[in-house]
């Protein structure tokens, strides 16, 4: 029955962002919501439905349905979306993809979900707050729930952009229920009197009402005990079992009690459980006559169907009386079938719902490709964490699978609560999984931890054993060849990653592209900036063009190339790579999150200015301490402490040497990739002593280069070379100084090494000079002259004051992508909403903003708005 009241009041949000009906279960809100898209899609809309269920109620399970269903319609494609556990920057992303994604579209769009109370994720919440806050005017978004969701809602009321519905709105009123049991009986059959007494003792429930119905329609004499049986709730019981099932044929109510345990049927699914043949003209039969099931909306072909809950609770309940045979019976089918099916969520959920954890085992192990890939590693995580830990634990195959696939997904602490767990029983080296299996789980853990030296003791014994499988063989070898790496040994890594090379069919799968950055991590590492560029762009282009922008292979490939484009004074496209890439610093790779907050900082240092730079440092800092990750937080502090003596902030500069200085002492005698620590420390010594202290500059440099000889870190060892020739130009040595900083622009030009001496300014400047009087050889002249037409002039100087012509106009004219900001800061937008307006990332929108001021001579978004204003630049 069409709830016209109901349907005129939410029709209403065409013009609003947000419909939020909540109320009991059994108030018709999914029916109501059906009909409200038979309306919207009569009126030539389009309509996403997402039918949740309790197993969506994380961030990720949401994502998934609510993409699948948004793509269904044609506002995002679901494979270019991040997938991974809820973070600030992945709501971000998503909200952005699904914003743009519907005002790309020219038509009305409508998002419906249905029983949103089973999302209880709060980055879930945050989701769906950040597409409701921005949402173009085309989108609108209808929710139904039993609660209201914890959705800041407050703002949307004042600008009267949401309709709310609760349980006082939702009962049927007289005129209802009359109408609605002329419906489903023949009118005129109930008189006002039964229709009053029905209204009087359900209240306007439908759910009730529509078990009132049924009774009506099963005998005609239960009019009279209408108000006896629905006064006693108990009777609600004798009701469904004297009037439902008793009058049915026992073929049809068995056929109802063995479908009752499945929170959605389809005719083949039903069969299978059942054996009933005719599962479909039954099902048809029961929804054609309302007893207590109706169709559920999926977007599938096939049509799926639910019981009413009471009538589906209680037909499990005399399941359950039948014994525990018949019940894991059914369960089993249902989870075998949900299996074949794909549908690997359900089938372990009926598996351990019945107990039978041989049967999850089953269906989980089945559900494993012949070959893994990248797409595996997700879904199968989620499957496990839905079984009990114990269950994990006690089967020996399932703790291997579960400990693989969360070490990948970063989860370290919970895979080293169940390593401890495995260990604690005894249980390591039982069969099927041996320690050569587990030492792949703790070398993974050991190098997200940042322990390289772990990772090459783990892995180094098991080379004679390699696994036969290239996905775990693509991730041991990378593993360990970036252990090497990072402790210096390069001709080893190398000789591993030649040893197991990726095969020409195999060099475009996701799982060999993110095994590739292991070789680039090892050029970059040594400092070897045009090989690493020429492999990472590379990498990089094959990744977007067969995987997308977001996938993980592009994610991976995307910090190695920026960096290297760094270096190589490419910083446009170095800032383009790493643009809209928030959740590379929160990445599972330490190297990863150093590499790309380092290139951050230095790329805000360029575009914004030095104390920009710095407080984008801090707050990386603070973050490394927090996760305990001490060897990238020594090269932030490091990148402090240049930052600030460029400044001539002695006092910041000390600060932070000194909480380096601190690491370098806890980590004195440390071998691998930790000597990096002691490294920096020295170098940040040496730049502190510099001009007061230069005999102890000298030794500390030694000391540095040392270790960077070591660790084979070119790029370190042409820096102190160049760092020591100024030192040795104070101490007036000039000819000592022209061989250090020979030695600094030979290893530069060999490596392709730009900005990590332009980086130094006027230092870099002067030994250029020098050595550019010199040198004989031609290469080395040329990459030169390179050097000094990029540090002549040395770095953009400061903003000036704004010049204005005769005219009266802004000399210094700003950018489109400029005019286009301050035009929405004119319109009071925030700055996140400028980049949602605009399709660009929050830091892009703040870089534009200082350009804005520095341009305008302001130092507020007000005064840029007036200043714009005078000269007519926005109106």
């Amino acid at each position: 029955m069409a709830r016209s009241r109901l349907l005129d009041v939410l029709a209403q949000v065409d013009v609003r962002k947000l419909a939020l009906v909540t109320g009991s279960p059994g108030y018709g809100k999914t029916t109501l919501l059906a009909q409200l898209r038979q309306h919207c899609l009569n009126a030539g809309a389009d309509v996403a439905w997402v039918s949740l269920i309790p197993e969506d109620e994380g961030f990720v399970d949401f994502c998934a349905v609510l993409l699948a269903a948004l793509q269904r319609i044609g506002v995002v494609d679901a494979s270019e979306a991040t997938v991974g556990a809820g973070s600030a920057a992945l709501v971000e992303t998503t909200a952005a993809l699904i914003v743009e994604g519907a005002a790309a579209l020219p038509k009305e769009l409508y998002l419906m979900l249905d029983d949103y109370h089973y999302v209880a994720d709060a980055w879930a919440h945050k989701l769906l707050q950040r597409v409701i806050d921005f949402a173009p005017p085309n989108l609108h978004i209808v929710m139904v729930a039993r609660v209201v969701p914890p959705l800041s809602l407050s703002r949307l009321r004042v600008m009267d952009q949401v309709i709310e519905m609760d349980a006082t709105e939702l009962p049927f009123d007289i005129g209802e229920t009359r109408a609605f049991l002329d419906d489903l009986l023949r009118a005129g059959r109930v008189g006002p009197d039964e229709v009053a007494q029905a209204y009087a003792i359900t209240g306007g429930w439908p759910a009730c009402l529509q078990l009132v119905s049924a009774m009506l329609r099963q005998k005609t004499d239960a009019r009279t005990a209408l108000c006896d049986v629905l006064r006693r709730s108990s009777d609600l019981q004798t009701y469904l079992s004297e009037a439902i099932l008793a009058l049915l044929p026992p073929r049809s109510a068995a056929f109802l009690e063995g479908i009752s345990m499945l929170r959605r049927v389809t005719p083949a699914l039903a069969e299978a459980v059942t054996g009933e043949a005719t599962a479909a003209e039954l099902l048809k039969r029961m929804e054609e006559v309302s007893l207590l099931i109706s169709r559920v909306e999926s977007g599938d072909a096939q049509p799926w169907y639910r019981l009413h809950p009471l009538f589906s609770e209680f037909l499990a309940a005399r399941v359950a009386r039948d014994g525990p045979v018949r019940v894991a019976g059914l369960h089993r089918r249902a989870a075998q079938w949900f299996a074949d099916h794909g549908l690997l969520a359900e089938a372990v959920r009926h598996a351990t719902l019945v107990g039978d954890t041989a049967l999850a085992v089953q269906v989980i192990e089945g559900s494993a490709p012949a070959v893994w890939s990248l797409e595996y590693i997700a879904p199968t995580r989620r499957l496990l964490e839905r079984l009990p830990e114990e269950t994990l634990l006690d089967h020996p195959s399932l703790f291997y699978l579960a400990s693989l696939t969360c070490a990948l997904a970063a989860r370290h602490g919970r895979v080293e609560r169940w390593l401890a767990e495995w260990e604690a029983r005894g249980a390591a080296g039982h069969a099927p999984v041996g320690e050569r299996e587990l030492s792949l789980v703790r070398a993974i853990v050991a190098l997200q931890r940042d322990d390289a030296a772990q990772v090459i003791a783990l892995l180094q014994p098991q080379l004679d054993a390699v696994p036969a499988d290239a996905f775990r063989r693509y991730v041991m070898v990378s593993v360990l060849a970036t252990a090497y790496a990072l402790a210096g040994r390069f001709a080893d890594a190398c000789r591993l990653l030649d040893r197991y090379p990726t095969p020409a069919s195999q060099r475009n799968d996701e799982i060999a592209m993110v095994a590739e950055t292991a070789r680039i991590r090892c050029l970059l590492l040594e400092g070897n900036a045009n090989a690493a560029w020429q492999q990472a762009a590379s990498l990089y282009g094959r990744a977007l063009e067969r995987y997308g922008a977001n996938s993980i292979c592009a994610s991976l490939a995307a910090p190695f190339l920026a960096d290297a484009c760094y270096e190589l004074d490419r910083t446009a496209t170095a800032r383009e790579t790493i643009a809209n890439r928030p959740g590379l610093l929160c990445s599972a790779s330490p190297d990863v999150v150093t590499r790309n907050a380092l290139c951050r900082a230095r790329l805000d240092l360029l575009r914004a200015g030095p104390e920009a730079a710095l407080a984008f440092l801090r707050e990386q800092v603070a973050r490394m301490r927090e996760l305990g990750l001490d060897r990238p937080m020594a090269h932030l502090l490091a990148e402090q402490v240049r930052i600030c003596l460029g400044l001539g902030d002695r006092m910041r500069a000390d600060y932070a040497a000194s909480d380096l200085a601190e690491l370098a002492e806890r980590y004195r005698g440390a071998c691998g990739s930790y000597e990096e620590i002691g490294m920096l420390a020295e170098l940040v010594s040496a730049r502190l002593a510099a001009g007061a202290e230069p005999e102890r500059a000298l030794r500390s440099l030694d000391a540095a280069a040392v270790r960077a000889q070591a660790l084979g870190r070119g790029q370190m060892l042409a820096l102190t070379d160049l760092l020591r020739a100024a030192v040795l130009d104070d101490l007036d040595r000039p000819q000592q100084a022209l061989a250090a900083a020979s030695a600094a622009f030979a290893r530069g030009a060999r490596l392709g090494l730009v900005r990590t001496f332009i980086d130094e300014g006027p230092l870099a400047a002067a030994q250029v000079r020098r050595v550019s009087g010199s040198s004989a050889d031609a290469a080395l002249s040329g990459y030169l002259a390179m050097l000094e037409a990029t540090l002549f002039p040395q770095r953009v100087p400061a903003a000036a004051p704004l010049e204005t012509s005769a005219a009266g106009t802004p000399k210094r004219v700003l950018t489109q992508r400029e005019v286009e900001i301050l035009g929405l800061v004119a319109q009071a937008m925030s700055n996140k909403r400028i980049a949602l307006s605009l399709g660009i990332t929050l830091q892009t929108v703040k870089w534009n903003l200082r350009n804005i001021f520095a341009k305008l001579d302001v130092s507020s978004r007000y005064d840029a708005m007036v200043q714009a204003r005078q000269h007519n630049l926005i109106h």
